[in-house]
């Protein structure tokens, strides 16, 4: 028995070794384990798409439930269940948010390294053409859109806020800087204010290449790393130092940055951690427990750790995605439905405020201020917005994002 163990404890010290003379947990390996997890990751892992589904369905609930629109605490489902069920349901949108940054810096870095074979040999070129076929297409026509209801005057639509403009919304949604002119000026209508989040995503992939293609080597892959642990461990402070603002305490880079380096941090682990079955189910059930202890306690949590609480709910969903991704299991026949959200994640993210808005001005319309009937609207919003993201997915992002690649492809010289 002694011999087995010094036998295992000799191959985790090779592993460490290799990795530190590396200078990077992505590190180049054989082109077996290349070739396996090629294979792995070319079908979609329905653990990481619940997860997503999950979280994309908080969110359209949380912009149902403001307390100028559809709160659910004053219905009769309000009457029924605990306050505290509520409000979970109700107010972690922002949460959720976070956990999309996490599983963004995942699967995003295990795609590179699937693809490249290591952080230091990305294909930047190939990187920038992915992220453009899969944002711009959806983010050019949901812009021309909202510029059509706004110059309309469709109520809920306009801008109309004090030092902000139709043409200071278009500039800065599509220089990633939405978040930072929410910051200046004010919140903007609801169809404009979700792609703060999608402002911190694309600014951190922007540097993503020349953070990796820079920093090569030894000393480079060891500084690269060492950048991105500081970074996520930041969490909690960055979130801290903007106490008193509301708006860039929630939309501030940093703090999103930091998340999605916890994803590509776990990302980089799963190259060199192999966990068992039964270490992968503890990881994935470690971490939902962590996320149900965020969105069910967070005021308890907040009171004994304050601003980490948001770096818990990252670690937490960190804890799945690696979960899943070392023991990839269909999911249950009772959640499947919940992996479809999670595929047309990007495209309900961008619609849903087209859904929610106008369910919010009939039930207005109709009942005025008689709030004991909110509840029943929820099921039809969330319908409608999974069918609306599942028909662009269908009819125009995937076939936009296929015809850019194929584009892209033949301009590009084959390397002979």
């Amino acid at each position: 028995m002694s011999r087995g163990i010094a036998s295992r404890i000799s191959g985790v010290s090779c592993t460490l070794r290799q990795t530190l003379q590396n200078g990077e947990f992505d590190a180049s390996s054989s082109k077996t384990r290349m070739t396996n997890a090629s294979t792995r990751e070319s079908s979609r892992n329905d653990g990481i798409d619940l997860l997503r589904g999950f979280a994309i369905l908080m969110v359209v609930i949380h912009h149902c439930a403001l307390k100028f629109r559809l709160p659910l605490a004053p219905s009769w489902l309000g009457q029924i269940l605990d306050r505290r069920w509520t409000d979970a349901l109700s107010f972690n949108g922002y949460e959720s948010v976070f956990i999309f940054f996490v599983v963004s810096g995942f699967v995003i870095t295990r795609s590179v390294i699937e693809r490249d074979g290591a952080l230091a040999a990305l294909d930047w070129k190939a990187f920038y053409l992915r992220r453009f076929a899969r944002i711009v297409p959806l983010l050019g026509i949901l812009l021309c859109v909202l510029s059509i209801l706004h110059l309309m005057a469709v109520p809920t639509f306009v801008i109309h806020g004090k030092d902000q403009s139709l043409p200071g919304a278009l500039l800065s949604a599509l220089s990633m800087s939405l978040n930072w002119y929410e910051g200046r000026t004010d919140w903007l209508p609801g169809g404009w204010d979700v792609l703060w989040s999608l402002s911190i995503e694309e600014a951190f992939y922007l540097v993503f290449p020349l953070l990796c293609l820079t920093l090569r080597g030894k000393v480079g892959g060891h500084v690269r790393l060492l950048l991105l642990l500081a970074l996520a461990v930041s969490l909690p402070w960055t979130h801290a130092a903007l106490e008193g603002n509301e708006i860039w305490q929630e939309k501030a880079y940093l703090p999103g940055m930091a998340a999605i380096s916890i994803g590509v941090l776990t990302a980089l682990m799963t190259r060199h951690v192999n966990p068992s079955v039964r270490t992968a189910r503890a990881l994935k059930a470690g971490g939902v427990l962590g996320i149900f202890a965020v969105f069910c306690y967070g005021d308890f949590l907040w009171q004994a750790i304050q601003h980490h609480t948001l770096l818990l709910l990252c670690v937490a969903a960190a804890c799945v995605l690696a979960g899943c991704h070392a023991s990839p299991l269909p999911a249950p026949q009772c959640l499947h439905w919940l992996t479809h959200p999670g595929r047309w994640s990007y495209e309900i993210y961008l619609s849903h405020m087209f859904i929610v808005l106008p369910a919010n001005g009939l039930y207005h319309w109709f009942l005025g201020d008689d709030l004991r009937w909110t509840c029943l609207m929820y099921i039809p919003v969330l319908i409608l917005s999974v069918l609306l993201g599942r028909l662009l997915h269908q009819h125009f992002t995937r076939p936009a994002a296929h015809f850019i690649l194929q584009s892209g492809l033949v301009l590009r010289p084959q390397q002979g």
